[in-house]
């Protein structure tokens, strides 16, 4: 499951005013990625740290540089796919896309071009505001529109709580200020890369060192420490990698009887607040005999992939036919979700023929083999002004 599909790259926006810490995340996350291959569409190419990314071979076809100021107000959707295009071809390799916006540009008007692009090797991968935890009173007070932000935000990094008066009081009141989005507490921009997206092991990188092989380097002095924002030495660095984990929750569910697309949906449709991503494969049984279905689930958008059974690579066959997901978020109830899937279970000989046109409205190709395969709803991408 190293993509949402086999033919698709998730393309996750980062957000967040100056001073946030976004640079410094997008670091950590270059630093902890694994085998996997980061594409970076970036604003300033100088706030990245230059010497580390030409260490590990980021530069040139995996990074984007834009310098003409904020990337909603400088190209349109058009142009971003241009962009996208050079990053997301087979010969890169990229296994991710993140596009780390300035500090004002507008979160939605960025969704926005992401969803309408035409490229289709590549799919929305979730809206990262990143919030700075010390000075989230001033800022509130200086861009009253970040509570709009947050609104509409699928996860939201909460960033250098060490530094706050108060941190657990800065991450109640921005859970009160999201519409249900995970919202997971940061120190130097680390967060574990398994939130945003399928890691793969480092021995998997080709061509590429990976940030994992240098990282012990960059906690000795003059490694690379925290980025541009996160001021001050990079202590227990080791300590904390072993911690990544801490703000992160993931249940696996799996099941040999079929699920009932409806109870799916419904499922779906009333997941609970905090649940940031949803991965797998689902097998509808006798409503859909001939496919099982990729699931690729952030924040508020949803798609589903048809697959073959018989290219599914199953040593046992029709028997072996089984429905693996596995959900990630923060401060989730593990047994509540458990249970909601458990009642989406059901193996019935036959199929009502109108069953899978709630599961069909979120694919994304027309020619599905299915009554009713008809071109995707609008209700298939989220709304960005939440």
């Amino acid at each position: 499951m190293s993509q949402p599909s086999p033919h698709q790259i998730p393309v996750v926006v980062l957000a967040g005013f100056l001073g946030s810490g976004k640079t410094t995340l997008l670091n950590q996350l270059l630093h902890r990625s694994g085998g996997s291959r980061i594409g970076a569409i970036v604003n300033d190419f100088g706030a990245i740290e230059i010497d580390a990314m030409a260490v590990a071979g980021a530069l040139g076809d995996s990074t984007v540089s834009l310098g003409n100021g904020c990337l909603c107000c400088a190209v349109d959707a058009s142009e971003l796919d241009v962009y996208l295009e050079r990053l997301a071809r087979p010969s890169a390799g990229v296994d991710v896309v993140v596009i780390e916006a300035s500090g004002l540009a507008e979160p939605q008007e960025l969704v926005r071009m992401v969803l309408a692009s035409e490229n289709p090797r590549v799919v929305y991968g979730g809206l990262v505001e990143v919030v700075d935890a010390a000075e989230f009173d001033s800022t509130r007070e200086r861009h009253p529109e970040i509570e709009r932000h947050l609104g509409i935000a699928d996860l939201v990094v909460v960033n250098k709580v060490d530094r706050a008066p108060d941190g657990d009081a800065v991450l109640r009141l921005v859970r009160e200020l999201t519409e249900g989005a995970a919202v997971v507490p940061a120190t130097y921009g680390r967060i574990d890369p398994e939130f945003l997206f399928d890691c793969r092991p480092s021995r998997e990188r080709i061509g590429q060192l990976s940030f994992d092989d240098l990282h012990l380097h960059g906690d000795e002095p003059g490694g690379t420490g925290p980025g541009p924002g996160d001021t001050g030495p990079d202590e227990g660095m080791h300590a904390s990698h072993a911690h990544l984990h801490s703000a992160y929750d993931a249940v696996s569910f799996t099941s040999e009887v079929p699920l009932h697309p409806r109870r799916l949906m419904d499922f779906l449709d009333s997941r609970p607040g905090g649940l940031y991503r949803i991965k797998g494969y689902v097998d509808f049984g006798a409503h859909d005999p001939r496919n099982r279905y990729a699931v690729h689930a952030v924040g508020r958008f949803l798609r589903f992939y048809p697959e073959p059974w018989s290219s599914a690579r199953d040593p046992h066959g029709a028997a072996g036919r089984v429905t693996q997901l596995v959900l990630i978020g923060s401060g989730i109830d593990a047994d509540a979700l458990l249970k909601g899937l458990q009642a989406c279970k059901e193996d019935v000989p036959h199929a009502d023929e109108h069953s899978m046109w709630g599961v069909l409205r979120y694919v994304q190709e027309p020619d599905v083999h299915e009554p009713g395969g008809a071109e995707p709803e609008d209700g298939a991408e989220p709304d960005p002004e939440g």
